[in-house]
């Protein structure tokens, strides 16, 4: 599956963020990289250690917990902690697939890579080139949000960074351990779960449906989560 999911920061959060980045000191992109990232990638990062990642990418974490969208589409067992890049002219990641397992720099905690995640933090008027191309079974799908939105997309799919040509193209991005790994069976959970809350928007929380379902929903957690 596939997700946008808008508004996961506010403009005036978009703007906090744009300051402090534009003041930081970027490194080489490929501190993070594999073997076989590291030869198509070409960006700079804010060090995963620094103050101000770990500032902002609390940031992140704590927007993500007011998203139900996201929630409901990820359902999160845990969050490798937010890291933050950004592509100039000429700069992009050619064809990859994101390792399977992260582990978090200074603990012993290691993540697997279900989901990963991009919260554009330039709008798409900002730069030109940029796009986050996701192959899927349909073809390749070009990405291209307004500031404050995010991409959630199976870590397991290629998916490049089309060169920039103009300005520049800033993001956070990050990976999701899920509580049910099968990307199939989350996307089940979550069509059951948008469609729960529809009918509870009209017929009310209390209505006989409503609680049917959401028990059916529960249960189906039961059986697929890991957790």
């Amino acid at each position: 599956m596939l997700l946008c999911i808008p508004s996961v920061l506010s403009p005036e959060e978009v703007a906090a963020f744009r300051r402090r980045l534009d003041q930081a000191d970027w490194t080489d992109g490929n501190a993070t990289a594999g073997a076989q990232s590291s030869l198509v990638k070409k960006n700079r990062q804010l060090p995963e250690a620094s103050p101000l990642a770990r500032e902002l990418g609390d940031q992140v974490i704590d927007a993500l917990g007011r998203s139900s969208l996201f929630v409901s589409a990820a359902l999160p067992l845990k969050t490798f902690p937010p890291l933050f890049n950004r592509y100039g002219v000429g700069e992009g990641f050619g064809a990859h697939v994101d390792n399977a397992i992260r582990p978090i720099r200074g603990t012993h905690a290691r993540i697997r890579t279900d989901l990963s995640a991009t919260l554009f933090l330039a709008g798409p008027d900002d730069y030109d080139g940029g796009e986050l191309i996701i192959e899927g079974p349909f073809g390749g799908q070009a990405v291209k949000l307004n500031a404050g939105d995010l991409v959630l997309y199976p870590a397991s799919s290629l998916h490049r960074v089309e060169p920039v040509t103009r300005g520049e193209r800033i993001a956070s991005f990050f990976w999701i351990q899920s509580m049910v790994r099968d990307d199939t069976e989350r996307t089940i959970l979550f069509d059951l779960d948008q469609a729960i809350q529809s009918h509870a928007a009209k017929a009310g929380q209390g209505d006989p449906l409503t609680v049917q379902l959401t028990a059916v929903y529960h249960n189906l957690i039961r059986r697929f989560a890991d957790a």
